[in-house]
């Protein structure tokens, strides 16, 4: 338990039939480490990204995420594993009849947990994102980048280990995209693992931090560069 890894992945391969989607990777992400992840239409960041949350599983080498075995997670604990990963879609993915305050308190609230908490963590995670003024706000209301910092606030809601991001600034606008690239430094920064699958060179050049490609099936750390 503890481990200092918020993933670890050992000599992991994905085959779909004769197709090899991932082969051999060897891949670990520390507790306060930011990573993006590279790698053209196909090249197997889906799959990637489905192992960790366990909607993959490999077909062989294992997979550790949040102290959580996911290699030989029974199914009946997975919800627990995706407790502790918060995910961040391109496309938001909020409830269109729910305003801000109750999209957040909807993660809290399939969990199980007490309103009164409920109430002080959505305000607590609205007000990490400088959102608190918009709680009331209905989706339809917002900017894209003030609909993407609700999204990240509902995967903070229950305290994850690990933020993955998958495209967050695929539909936002440069300066919008360049505060949600500090929101999640500054996330990083409080000691919370980030992992974000992206095509934009552009903000991995103004934000910099590890990058590794998938290409070939395979897993290397690059310099994306100037």
């Amino acid at each position: 338990m503890n481990s200092p890894f918020a993933i670890q992945m050992n000599n992991v391969s994905v085959k779909y039939g004769n197709n090899v989607v991932l082969n051999e990777i060897d891949f670990t992400l520390d507790q306060s480490e930011f990573c993006y992840v590279i790698g053209k239409t196909g090249a197997g960041k889906s799959s990637f990204l489905k192992l960790i949350y366990r909607d993959v599983t490999p077909t062989s080498g294992s997979v550790f995420v949040a102290d959580f075995d996911v290699t030989t997670l029974p199914d009946r604990k997975v919800p627990f594993l995706r407790r502790s990963i918060g995910v961040v879609f391109q496309d938001f993915q909020l409830l269109s009849d729910r305003n801000v305050f109750d999209n957040v308190a909807f993660a809290l609230q399939v969990t199980g947990n007490k309103t009164g908490f409920i109430k002080n963590r959505v305000l607590e995670v609205l007000g990490l994102v400088g959102l608190s003024h918009r709680r009331n706000s209905m989706p339809e209301d917002l900017s894209g980048g003030e609909k993407q910092r609700v999204v990240i606030a509902r995967a903070l809601a229950n305290e994850p280990r690990l933020l993955l991001a998958d495209e967050p600034t695929g539909n936002l606008d440069p300066d919008a995209s360049g505060s949600i690239m500090e929101l999640l430094q500054q996330i990083n920064n409080r000691g919370m693992a980030v992992l974000m699958v992206t095509h934009d060179y552009n903000v991995i050049r103004k934000f910099p931090r590890k990058t590794i490609e998938i290409k070939n099936g395979k897993l290397k750390e690059v310099n994306v560069g100037k």
